[in-house]
């Protein structure tokens, strides 16, 4: 019923820049806070940035100054501008949204597949 759907990973050399964007379709009635997180091989899966419905933002320390999450309600998707990117920053990134279908009143989270970032000279 939901798909978030991830684009904009790749391979960047240190000190790039990269701009992921997730796009939620579906039976939505509402979206409430969304986010991006990250799992790096033999990592567990950690919170890089999150954004609520009313633009109140939330950044990993490891990338304050340096990623920067938006959001574009009418077009159900959410972005995350990265830059000065660094190794320690490769790692698959999943989107996430807290929302709400269609003729329910329960919130649910639902993820994306993914999206590969790596940062590599």
């Amino acid at each position: 019923q939901v798909q978030l759907v991830e684009s904009g990973g790749g391979l960047v050399q240190p000190g790039g820049s990269l701009r992921l964007s997730c796009a939620a379709s579906g039976s939505i009635s509402r979206i409430n806070a969304m986010g991006w997180y990250r799992q790096a091989p033999g990592k567990q899966r950690e919170l890089v940035a999150t954004i609520t419905g009313g633009g109140s933002t939330n950044y990993a320390d490891s990338v304050k100054g340096r990623c920067t999450i938006s959001r574009d309600n009418a077009k159900n998707t959410v972005y995350l501008q990265m830059n000065s990117l660094k190794p320690e920053d490769t790692a698959v990134y999943y989107c996430n949204a807290d929302l709400i279908l269609t003729g329910s009143i329960l919130r649910r989270g639902y993820w994306g597949q993914g999206t590969q970032v790596t940062v590599s000279s």
